[in-house]
């Protein structure tokens, strides 16, 4: 197996063990023949090229005749997204994990835990990886590395993953028409890519904001580490509820201090805004391009709102994908009011730098933000 990133270990995660422990235990994709598989990977490929043109003439966001900075689109299986976001987690958690090694080391006792400690933690990790891979139908991943199995834009670009089983599960669980539900998902998909390559500074900002964060971070490796295992044991069937009969507290509610608080109002700003904005194209888009674009979202909506089980909702709260849901539903509010009052164009005033992104409390008050930074550049 191919190292991630070099070395398989970090101190406090084997990351090569996350990796191998997820593969093996992801469930198995849908049942396809090797004919319908690489029909749907062309497929996907050609929805992810017309995509591009649809997003980028309805957003206004590149101007014509401009070419972006590129990143490329790969069509994945379940352990490709899994070794994509191993890779990507090992580049954003190295200055954390290593600020926790030194904090471990000057325990008493700590350091015989070492690389036992370190193999744990992957094996966990590695559980969590294999309950998401099958669950995401694609992902704009944008911090990782390129490697030689997945290619990645120049100079730190991202890259589009398309997660083939996943999108070919749902459209049969949802019983809609896959050539409809394949675009629809490319749809979304694309707006992401077409945020970060449209907008250059995004991604800088971003990874400053969640560095930030992370440096920030004073909290007892043993305490993440027990969380990790909360999280491991609700989806081996263990204790999917706290003592109290509570849910247990979100990775994300380790937040200790202040700084951290306000960093992650921004950034919860800043994904409301992505997410928001994709679901908004892509519901722009769909009806001029998916036939049956309506039907697709009304039961999408219900599959979202309800989850799988109550294991999955258990999951949701620990892992903190409770607030992704209502970061769709709240950024979708804020695009679509904003749209409403200042057009297409006024919207994009939101990707000149950051000081014109909404803060959190400007996604809940659309005209709060129309009035700060329209009236201020117009007066």
């Amino acid at each position: 197996m191919t190292s991630i990133g070099g070395a398989g270990t970090s101190g406090m995660v084997d990351w090569n063990l996350a990796v191998a422990t997820a593969t093996r235990l992801v469930r198995p994709g849908p049942e396809v023949s090797r004919d319908e598989a690489r029909e749907v990977v062309a497929e996907l490929r050609r929805h992810a090229k017309a995509s591009e043109e649809h997003v980028r003439a309805y957003t206004r966001m590149i101007p014509e005749g401009a070419e972006p900075h590129d990143t490329p689109v790969l069509v994945v299986d379940r352990a490709g997204w899994i070794k994509a976001n191993v890779a990507g987690f090992r580049e954003l958690l190295t200055p954390l994990l290593g600020k926790m090694q030194e904090r471990r080391a000057t325990t008493p006792g700590n350091a015989l835990l070492g690389t036992v400690g370190g193999k744990v933690t992957g094996v966990e990790l590695g559980m969590l990886l294999s309950f998401l891979a099958s669950r995401i139908l694609g992902q704009y991943e944008t911090f990782a590395p390129a490697t030689r199995d997945l290619p990645a834009g120049a100079d730190g670009g991202g890259r589009l993953l398309l997660v083939a089983p996943n999108i070919v599960h749902v459209e049969r669980e949802l019983d809609v028409t896959p050539h409809d539900f394949r675009l629809w998902v490319c749809l979304h998909e694309e707006t992401h890519r077409t945020q970060f390559t449209a907008v250059p500074w995004l991604r800088d900002h971003l990874q400053g904001e969640i560095q930030s964060f992370l440096a920030a971070t004073d909290v007892d490796p043993g305490t993440v580490v027990e969380r990790l295992r909360d999280a491991a044991q609700t989806l081996a069937g263990g204790r999917p509820e706290g003592e109290e009969g509570e849910p247990s507290p979100s990775l994300v509610e380790l937040v200790q201090t202040p700084e951290q608080r306000e960093i992650l109002s921004r950034l919860t700003a800043v994904m409301s805004l992505l997410e928001g904005h994709a679901d908004y194209v892509m519901d722009g888009v769909g009806p001029q391009v998916v036939p049956s674009v309506a039907e697709i979202r009304e039961k999408f909506q219900a599959r979202r709102a309800r989850g799988a089980s109550r294991l999955d909702l258990a999951l949701r709260r620990l892992l903190g994908l409770d607030a992704k849901l209502r970061q769709y539903r709240d950024g979708e509010r804020f695009v679509r009011a904003v749209v409403d009052q200042v057009g297409m164009d006024g919207f994009n005033r939101v990707w000149t730098s950051p000081n014109t992104l909404p803060t959190k409390t400007e996604i809940a008050a659309p005209a709060d933000w129309i009035a700060r930074v329209h009236r201020k550049a117009d007066s």
